[in-house]
């Protein structure tokens, strides 16, 4: 079994940290033109996914860290 002790020891955590990454790195190849639309956009989208894993995990509560991630996938 593993001991999860950060949302970071996450595996669902680590994939959604992985695609934000790569989404930025993709991004950088926009025109600068579309930086400030619809590439911000993408990026603030695909980070928040991170970051509401981790705030789920920070409640304490599974049941908590589901509704969280069930609300990012939609």
């Amino acid at each position: 079994m593993v001991d999860i002790k950060s949302y970071r020891d996450l595996q669902v955590w680590q994939k959604a940290y992985e695609l934000a990454l790569l989404v930025f790195r993709m991004t950088d190849k926009f025109p600068r033109t579309d930086q400030f639309g619809i590439v911000s956009q993408v990026r603030r989208s695909a980070s928040s996914v991170a970051a509401n894993i981790a705030e789920g995990f920070g409640k304490g509560n599974n049941k908590r860290v589901f509704e969280v991630a069930s609300d990012c996938a939609w």
